[in-house]
């Protein structure tokens, strides 16, 4: 299998990779490892702060709010934590200071990642009556390379009235998908076959060329995005064309008149992969990873069919 990325992206945590020399069970093995195998950090346990606490200023405070403790810790969860693969960080039940403790007493530095909350609703003589908590609230005790990222600060994560406040520890580990859904880095990934557009007929091919319709880079979609020998290859190009050709196809009333004036054919053995990530990895570090799940998978399988032989 070989992969390149299309030209122009990843844009921003999508990404489109050309797979080739492959099969689509092959690529469907990548798209699962992508969902399932690809380790990343997670929060999944949270300790609340419970009771009643007096301010600086004599006000008491209460630990309630409108959301169950329950939904504060989904909530938290569901938010992108950084993901370092190459900084060594382990699954609690590898860790070698940790994996023979009992399962309350998992945690350190090597396997774990601490946050911390303490956020008071408004002051009884302030105008606000309710004050948003934020992920950006969240403290980070461990190391400064998992601060949450400035495009997640502001997932909101519930809301404090007067005489309320918020406290507590949030722990982050290792996990992947097939554990739960908050240690799966991608979404929306998918693939299709990798095609290139002929322009055979072009004066029929007008019925769509005056549509006015445009590729994502604001191209206008007409017979100069083919080249000399009438054929398109540009993936970013392709993929917009092949929405556009639903504009003159069954039950639009253009097709007949239209008459297959532009096809797509497709290249054998060639896919276009696509997904975005949550952030936590890059596009590029999670394909990285599934790619070593796989990798690793097989090695394994292949040792053992060998000891089976032996």
């Amino acid at each position: 299998m070989d992969a390149q990325i299309v030209d122009g992206w990843p844009q921003g945590n999508e990404i489109r990779i050309i797979l080739s020399n492959t099969d689509a069970a092959q690529v469907n093995a990548v798209r699962r490892a992508l969902i399932a195998d690809v380790p990343k950090l997670a929060i999944d346990k949270v300790n609340f702060t419970q009771g009643v606490n007096q301010d600086n200023k004599g006000e008491i405070l209460e630990s309630v709010n409108v959301l169950p403790d329950e939904v504060i810790a989904h909530r938290l969860a569901m938010i992108p934590i950084p993901t370092h693969p190459d900084e060594g960080m382990m699954h609690p039940d590898d860790c070698p200071n940790c994996k023979d403790l009992a399962e309350e007493s998992k945690g350190c530095m090597t396997c774990q990642v601490l946050y911390h909350i303490r956020k008071e609703g408004p002051s009884e003589d302030s105008e606000e009556t309710v004050r948003t908590v934020y992920a950006g609230d969240l403290t980070n005790i461990s190391d400064q390379m998992f601060d949450i990222r400035d495009e997640h600060k502001r997932i909101p994560l519930t809301v404090l009235s007067k005489g309320q406040f918020l406290e507590l520890y949030a722990f982050a580990t290792l996990g992947r998908g097939r554990q739960h859904s908050k240690w799966s880095p991608v979404a929306a990934v998918g693939f299709r076959q990798h095609c290139i557009a002929k322009l055979n007929k072009p004066k029929k091919a007008k019925v769509l060329f005056d549509l006015g319709l445009t590729t994502s880079d604001g191209k206008p979609i007409d017979a100069k995005l083919f080249g000399k020998d009438k054929t398109m290859t540009d993936v970013n190009h392709l993929l917009d064309l092949e929405k556009a050709l639903h504009q003159v196809g069954p039950g639009t009333n253009r097709d007949v008149e239209f008459d297959d004036a532009i096809t797509l054919e497709p290249v054998e053995g060639s896919y276009i992969f696509t997904y975005e990530t949550d952030g936590s990895l890059s596009p590029e570090q999670a394909f990285n990873g599934a790619m070593m799940e796989l990798q690793g998978r097989f090695d394994n399988l292949a040792s053992d069919i060998e000891k089976a032989f032996a």
